[in-house]
């Protein structure tokens, strides 16, 4: 596990999200926020077999309600390295390093219950969290060490808030 920071690394990554979500990823929903707000490529982190890439994700710092987080994705992890673990992996270490820095309280994330709940993502309540487009709202899953803030949360998406 490593940052993004590579030269390469945003080449593999481009690659690695064509092969892994087709060219409908640029019409999904999740597309339309992180091309609202800016990507913290501090938490970009791509993974790594034996020194070859397999895996990457990214972080978007945003806001729902006032209150301060981030958006995991996407996650992807290359065919010919998948059921490794390297996506949770990603996943556990990526969302343990935003919440340790103390700026956002929650990682919030579209995706699989089955996949990401036994990690410790929760479903949030249906319809509060006010996306820029359709989702599915029983996808809509959240991290955060106050276990209310799941139920809790609502709002649009909106940018971070700035000190």
């Amino acid at each position: 596990m490593r940052a993004a920071t590579r030269a390469g690394d945003s080449d593999f990554i481009d690659e690695l999200q064509a092969i892994a979500f087709g060219p409908g990823r640029f019409a999904r929903t999740a597309f339309r926020i992180r091309e609202r707000f800016p990507i913290d490529m501090s938490l970009s982190l791509i993974a790594e077999v034996d020194g070859t890439p397999c895996g990457s994700v990214w972080m978007t710092p945003i806001s729902i309600g006032g209150i301060n987080g981030y958006m995991l994705g996407p996650l992807a992890t290359h065919p010919d390295f998948r059921k490794l673990g390297a996506g949770k992996l990603l996943a556990r270490e990526v969302t343990a390093r935003t919440l340790a820095r103390g700026e956002g309280s929650f990682v919030m994330l579209v995706g699989d219950r089955d996949y990401y709940c036994p990690l410790g993502w929760e479903p949030t309540t249906l319809g509060n969290i006010e996306f820029p487009g359709p989702v599915d709202p029983e996808r809509v899953l959240l991290f955060a060490a106050d276990k209310s803030l799941a139920q809790t949360l609502a709002g649009p998406i909106e940018a971070f808030i700035e000190d």
